[in-house]
């Protein structure tokens, strides 16, 4: 006996629902991980936790996510994505070269202060994850450096663009911007140091003096 049109229509309208159903219960599970995760860290997280947490049960936890580590990576490419929209992807709709660099710096900037009593998963995911190899570490390692290949490449353009010096050094200046924020962090989150952000914006500004091309001399 064959299946009625409807009655296939019906079985595809089931499971297309069935399908949005378990993405939107996996994307809450790891809303509420990514949460937990800036309290705690990545090791903090666990099936049992985001149970406890979201009121569910560990094996449906289980049933979304087959171990620990497939949840930590989960948290690690969802914070990425956030970030992307918050920092990178409104930052490149502003002029190509440093109005697009200092919109970039001055995103990450905010979003780190924004992080300060919760904690920045790139800065305390290296600290975890530093000496531990594996697929977590991989995951956020790849994270960083798209994040960083974009920034570099900003700088870049600023270069192409005459904004910075011909002889400016991408990777270095990289390198003392990613400083000022690992400063900021550490400042703010740790030592609780009033002014931390004002004295990044201050070296953000002293950075871009030194590698900045000297306006023309006015001419008589």
């Amino acid at each position: 006996m064959s299946t009625s049109s409807a009655d296939l229509r019906s079985s595809r309208t089931g499971s297309a629902r069935t399908a949005q159903k378990g993405q939107q219960t996996r994307a809450t599970i790891v809303d509420a991980a990514l949460g937990l995760a800036s309290q705690k860290g990545l090791e903090g997280l666990s099936i049992g936790a985001i149970a406890d947490l979201t009121g569910m049960s560990k094996s449906g936890v289980f049933a979304h996510f087959g171990s620990r580590e497939e949840l930590q990576i989960s948290v690690i490419r969802e914070y990425h994505t956030r970030f992307e929209e918050e920092v990178f992807y409104p930052s490149i709709r502003e002029p190509r070269g440093l109005p697009r660099l200092i919109a970039m710096f001055g995103r990450w900037v905010k979003r780190v202060s924004v992080e300060i009593d919760s904690g920045c998963i790139y800065i305390s995911g290296a600290v975890e994850f530093d000496d531990r190899p594996g697929p977590v570490r991989e995951a956020l390692a790849d994270m960083v450096h798209t994040w960083h290949t974009g920034l570099q490449r900003s700088i870049l353009q600023s270069r192409d663009e005459g904004h910075l010096r011909a002889d400016t050094d991408p990777r270095q200046m990289l390198f003392e911007l990613h400083g000022l924020i690992l400063a900021l962090h550490h400042d703010a989150r740790f030592l609780r140091n009033p002014g931390a952000l004002e004295r990044a914006e201050r070296g953000f500004m002293n950075v871009l003096d030194r590698y900045r091309t000297p306006a023309p001399a006015d001419t008589p």
